[in-house]
């Protein structure tokens, strides 16, 4: 039974996991492209990076109740309750990309406040404004892919995003180098071509969503259901923050990570650009697993189904170690050879090399983590998981991860020390807290049968 709600669920995440894949793709091209100029420009994106992570994936926690809350009301075979979640989610994401991609933009000289090399922030300026607007197009793309992966169409986000990847070449190809006549741009030529890509699946999506005979039922609705309602916004906000919380912590626990090792000198910084890359690339198979672990539950969830509910976690959570168990093996296999995708000098090798060994121990936790929390938003349980999570991150791992790497010396490794120590009690808890929820829930059917 387990291994045929494991399946159902990856059957449904494959799409969701190319998808997220594929946009994950789109930073390691910039990351590699960029890299062959240079490594002091490798150093640059990884700062950018790690500035953009918290506001950037703080509002992919928004979009996220979009597909929530289309999913329930999917389960509940209500249409127009699926039109009314659309159109709210949509604009409510509209209004968090604005105010992240202004707020960068009136934010940007904090490059040259974080103790950095200046050269590294120097370079790093035009990429942040450039990442900094793309950020809109893309929370928009997001609220209409998360909108059709709520009705499990999957299919559809995931080609877009398989589509962005050959035109982001082509254009980092034209506009990083100065390929056929156009300018070199080296580093802003890649924040140029970010841009353009993610404005261009963006606008094909939105004619897909509104002009596809699939969706056809829900945009017809629209005529009844489009329009703003203030208990519907807090509905959506009441997943939505709580998950931009939980993300947001998480990134944020890595963007600053990143930035305490940039103190440290410009290789250790590009050495954990590498190995995070290679770690984020794992990890987006989590986020595609929860994600679609997230998607059925919330269905199941909108029937009251707690017995099907139950199942699809179990199966999630046993997915989740033996993924995390066999990239834990890669690492350690291919930990030498993976860095070379990014960039020739030896010093940045040998230390990305190093921080691999400290990626393949998280693993585990890191997928187990992912996919346990996204499965307590399928119940729409968000205030415990979210104290658990900032609790992992910014008392146990960040703090860890900072006496060992100054205190004790041990430089970039005492960071993701600390990293694996947030993960593993994220992990821990999260997954207790789903099997104590279910388990409540039992007992309660049972006392109400009697």
């Amino acid at each position: 039974m387990l291994r045929k709600e494991a399946y159902k669920t990856l059957v449904l995440a494959f799409p969701i996991i190319l998808g997220e894949l594929a946009q994950m793709a789109l930073r390691i091209i910039d990351t590699a492209m960029v890299g062959a100029v240079n490594y002091k420009q490798l150093a640059a994106v990884a700062l950018v990076t790690n500035v953009l992570n918290i506001p950037f994936v703080f509002g992919i926690g928004i979009t996220i109740a979009v597909s929530q809350t289309v999913s329930m009301a999917h389960g509940r075979q209500d249409k127009n309750r699926v039109s009314h979640f659309l159109y709210n989610g949509f604009w409510i994401c509209f209004l968090f990309a604005c105010l992240i991609s202004f707020g960068l933009e009136a934010g940007k000289n904090i490059l040259f406040h974080l103790d950095q090399d200046p050269e590294v922030a120097r370079l790093g300026l035009p990429y942040l404004r450039l990442m900094g607007w793309s950020i809109l197009p893309m929370i928009l793309f997001l609220s209409l892919k998360q909108f059709t992966d709520g009705l499990q169409f999957t299919r559809v986000g995931m080609l877009l995003s398989l589509i962005a990847l050959p035109l982001n070449i082509f254009l980092n190809w034209l506009l990083i180098y100065g390929n056929w006549g156009f300018p070199r741009l080296e580093i802003a030529g890649a924040g140029w071509g970010t841009l353009i890509t993610r404005t261009v699946i963006c606008i094909i999506l939105l004619i897909i969503v509104l002009k596809h005979t699939l969706f056809e039922e829900y945009i017809s609705a629209g005529k009844s259901q489009w329009f703003l309602k203030i208990e519907t916004c807090k509905e959506l906000l009441h997943i939505g923050i709580p998950s931009s919380l939980q993300i947001a912590m998480e990134a944020g626990a890595f963007a600053l990570a990143g930035i305490f090792i940039g103190t440290i000198d410009a290789v250790s910084l590009a050495a954990h650009q590498i190995a995070l890359s290679v770690a984020s690339a794992t990890f987006m198979v989590s986020i595609g697993i929860s994600q679609a672990g997230s998607i059925r539950i919330s269905h199941a969830f909108g029937r009251k189904d707690w017995h099907k509910i139950s199942l699809i976690g179990k199966s999630n959570i046993l997915t989740a170690i033996l993924y995390g168990s066999l990239c834990a093996i890669l690492f350690i296999i291919f930990r030498r050879q993976l860095p070379l995708i990014f960039n020739k000098d030896h010093e940045v090798i040998k230390v990305a090399a190093w921080l691999l060994l400290f990626a393949a121990v998280f693993q585990i936790s890191d997928s187990t983590q992912a996919i346990s929390a996204g499965l307590l938003r399928g119940i729409k349980d968000m205030k415990i998981p979210t104290l658990y999570i900032a609790i992992a991150y910014w008392i146990v791992g960040i703090p860890v991860g900072y006496v060992l790497a100054f205190y004790f010396r041990m430089g970039a490794a005492g960071i993701w020390t600390g990293l694996i120590a947030g993960l593993t009690f994220s992990a821990a808890f999260l997954s207790i807290r789903f099997r104590k929820m279910i388990r409540t829930r039992h007992d309660m059917i049972i006392n109400y049968s009697v």
